[in-house]
């Protein structure tokens, strides 16, 4: 059955081709496993951080067997995570689902190790973000201290020349660009603080 799947993403590429078991394969199914509390939490950290639903980054981890299989091949240097596992019940399409399954079949892993460690991928990209919202994070208080200055150069205008001025006016119009341009700023580094949230905390993965 996957060499089925298999073949048939082939015969697809590049083809405006549909079939009714690739369609079904998309059908949206939910598993449960049995993880460690922290690769829960990074595995929705990363969701939130790329903007993407859990189920899209879970299907991106484990749709390629080929893949899936090289992450098996890794079980022999794998460390588990040390501490609590709980059972945590995932969306996922039904055509990975089947995939998981058959390799970890396959491959004599048990499926929750397979899932632990394809999701262990995403700490070098977790690293990434963090550098990125580091840098974000100094580019906010540069531009705070810009915009701040703006506020002043404004207000300054204003007393000087009159709030109905064309100069002052058109000064505002820059203030409020501005404002709304912090403003979606501050939102970026603030959905980043999840990532210096989730590293600061005692937790046992970041040396994985």
């Amino acid at each position: 059955m996957e060499r089925e799947f298999d073949e048939e993403r082939k015969e697809s590429t590049g083809q405006l081709f549909i079939s009714a078991k690739g369609l079904q394969g998309r059908q949206s199914v939910r598993a449960t496993f049995r993880l460690p509390e922290e690769i829960i939490q990074l595995l929705g950290v990363m969701a939130r951080q790329l903007g993407l639903q859990q189920k899209s980054l879970f299907d991106q981890l484990i749709e390629d067997s080929d893949v899936l299989r090289q992450v098996a091949s890794t079980r022999h240097s794998f460390s588990p995570t040390p501490g609590r596992r709980r059972q945590k019940t995932y969306v996922l399409s039904k055509r990975s689902l089947q995939i998981l399954d058959r390799v970890a079949r396959r491959e004599d892993i048990p499926r929750d190790v397979l899932v632990e460690i394809s999701i262990q991928r995403l700490l070098p990209v977790l690293s990434v973000e963090q550098k990125k919202h580091r840098k974000r994070a100094e580019l906010q208080k540069k531009f705070n201290t810009l915009r701040r200055q703006f506020i002043r150069l404004v207000a300054e205008a204003d007393q000087e020349l009159g709030e109905d001025d064309q100069a002052v006016l058109l000064l505002q119009e820059v203030c409020d660009v501005l404002e709304d341009s912090f403003s979606g700023l501050d939102a970026v580094v603030e959905k980043g603080k999840a990532i210096e949230q989730f590293l600061e905390e005692d937790n046992p993965i970041h040396n994985t």
